[in-house]
């Protein structure tokens, strides 16, 4: 069994920063893509970044240029680096791993709330 273990969520004031870390654990031979997806109240669940095993990335336009995603495939972690954080980037944000011989696998959820 696979399981994704997120942490680094938290209280931020806008204009900061937080790093997201998303840990896998258990039979892994190897791991595809990765990404992270975030979940606001009454919102559709939508993907915030996502990178393949060889490094290339992508990102939901609202976040461009401010949240760098990135990974390390020795230890099957995945990372999300935030800055200028806005009110907007409230939501619970979710890790995804696509897991050789397991398939998708989700983390639990940590929540982001960016407030004064």
């Amino acid at each position: 069994q696979v399981r994704l273990v997120e942490s680094g969520g938290g209280l931020v004031q806008p204009g900061g920063s937080l790093r997201l870390s998303c840990a896998a654990s258990g039979s892994i031979f190897s791991i595809n893509n990765m990404g992270w997806y975030r979940q606001a109240p009454g919102k559709q669940r939508e993907l915030v970044a996502g990178i393949t095993r060889g490094g290339r990335t992508n990102y939901v336009d609202s976040v461009k240029g401010r949240f760098t995603i990135s990974r390390d495939n020795a230890q099957n972690t995945v990372y999300l680096q935030m800055n200028s954080l806005k009110p907007e980037d409230t939501a619970v944000y979710y890790c995804n791993a696509d897991v050789v011989a397991t398939g998708i696998v989700w983390g639990q959820g940590t929540q982001v709330t960016v407030s004064s």
